[in-house]
């Protein structure tokens, strides 16, 4: 069963489209409110916070947001690349009337977040990057990629191909370190499968724009790596071990290279640790957020 936290979502109207939030947690309080956003894909707010967003919300005021062109976040205008992404995350602070926040991403959502953070210091009480994007200079086969995203046909036919429910499951049960035995496994399979059939049903490339936007063809248009020395907040950075969409190398050289960063490693755990090993990366992130005193 969807947490209840998800039970009574709001939409409010931005400048490219209607965007989907959901708010649970204390309005009143001292600590910042926490940002939650999602990854790429078929990830949704509902699917990805499932477990940290009730946590969270016990001692904090947290917001999680379907990202443009996920969930109840349709249709969106416009390209939605890093600077629009970061445009959002600023009408939804305005919105809610919020000048501080810890932001809190996974893979899309963690590469969105770091960017806002660079470049909105003074909006970012906290920063907690679990698995991010947009750490790496190339991403091989860099090319070959770089050219298959120049063909709006082929993203969209591959929207089809994915919104295949027995296609779906056999990903997942390979994405997955435990396969179906990944806690709610049925319950995370209807909330992927309703996104794909979303996705299809409103036209959309496979992709999203942020990751279509971020190739060159010879390295990464978008990588925070060589300016996160720069981040002047605490910054917690999760990397699942059995991870293979994003590099441990470049989740352990951010942590690193930013000053007060912390990196936690999740045995048992791939792509998607929150789904995956809840309870580890619930732990580490109250901890980190107690430890920073947000």
């Amino acid at each position: 069963m969807t947490p209840s936290v998800f039970a009574d979502p709001r939409t409010i109207r931005l400048p490219g489209g209607p965007l989907c939030l959901y708010e649970a947690g204390p309005v009143a309080g001292d600590r910042p409110p926490v940002l939650l956003l999602h990854g790429a894909m078929l990830d949704t707010a509902p699917l990805i916070w499932r477990h940290l967003m009730p946590e969270l919300a016990r001692e904090r005021r947290v917001v999680a947001i379907d990202m443009p062109r996920h969930g109840g976040s349709r249709p969106w205008q416009g390209t939605l690349d890093q600077p629009a992404m970061a445009a959002a995350v600023d009408g939804v602070l305005d919105h809610l009337e919020i000048g501080r926040a810890t932001l809190a991403g996974l893979s899309m959502g963690g590469g969105v977040a770091i960017g806002y953070a660079l470049s909105r210091p003074e909006r970012v009480a906290a920063l907690v990057a679990i698995s991010p994007g947009g750490l790496d200079r190339t991403r091989p086969p860099h090319f070959l990629t770089w050219l298959g995203l120049r063909s709006d046909r082929l993203l969209r036919y591959a929207t089809r191909w994915v919104a295949s429910p027995s296609y779906l499951r056999r990903t997942m049960e390979r994405q997955f370190a435990a396969g179906a035995d990944t806690p709610d496994f049925e319950e995370v399979m209807a909330l992927i499968e309703a996104e794909a059939r979303l996705r299809l049903a409103h036209g959309e490339r496979a992709l999203d724009d942020w990751q279509i936007t971020a190739y060159g063809p010879w390295r990464m248009r978008l990588n925070h790596l060589p300016h996160v020395h720069r981040l002047g907040v605490p910054s917690l950075w999760v990397h699942g071990v059995l991870d293979k969409a994003v590099r441990e190398r470049s989740v352990r050289q951010a942590a690193a290279s930013a000053p007060r960063a912390t990196f936690v490693s999740i045995d048992r755990a791939g792509h998607l640790a929150p789904l995956e090993r809840p309870d580890e990366v619930n732990a580490a992130v109250l901890s980190f957020l107690d430890d920073a005193g947000v």
